[in-house]
């Protein structure tokens, strides 16, 4: 196995930055869908499934890769570099503006759904059943003394590690040593 030459690591630090920046809009919609579904069910649901979606979505885009800008063949090494990248770029998209909504655009608004669902009768019972009302007043007094730099490094830091843990299961799906003749030419 020959390494990276610098005009192949150019190519894939540029499939990735452009990757990363379609893996932010994946996120960035989840996101909302997700702040938006604290009061709406159905679409937080719909959020859950596109954050469920993340992988396949990067396996998808490292297929592209492999068969357009690599012509069908990639190592191992390769595709997990490329996987760890595009989470790297996108985390970054993705925590500039998770910063920017908790810093200029929330004003309070998941803090207040979270205190609401938490304060309903039915929650209130729970949650005394349970033991647990002071650990919630506890949680929603940290979130509300958390500053939105502390959010966005926080999930900058989850994607980047995750892109670290699914490179390794896309990597080995993804690589390819054999062009494969396409049947239909």
């Amino acid at each position: 196995m020959q390494p990276m030459t610098p005009i192949e690591y150019v190519q894939l630090k540029a499939f990735a930055r452009q990757d990363g920046a379609l893996l932010a809009l994946l996120w960035v919609a989840t996101f909302l869908l997700y702040i938006i579904g604290v009061s709406n069910q159905l679409l937080g649901l719909a959020a859950f499934f596109l954050m469920c979606y993340t992988p396949f979505f990067v396996a998808e885009r490292l297929g592209k890769f492999r068969d357009y800008g690599r012509e069908g063949i990639i190592s191992f090494r390769r595709g997990y570099a490329y996987t760890v990248f595009v989470f790297f770029y996108g985390g970054v998209l993705f925590a500039i503006a998770q910063y920017l909504y908790f810093a200029f655009m929330d004003h309070g608004f998941l803090l207040s759904q979270f205190s609401k669902m938490v304060s309903s009768e039915e929650m209130q019972q729970v949650l005394k059943q349970y033991g647990m009302t002071q650990m919630v007043d506890e949680s929603l007094q940290e979130m509300a003394n958390t500053r939105p730099i502390d959010y966005a490094l926080n999930m900058l830091t989850i994607n980047i590690s995750l892109g670290f843990i699914l490179g390794l299961p896309l990597g080995l799906i993804m690589q390819r040593s054999v062009k494969r003749v396409n049947s239909d030419k």
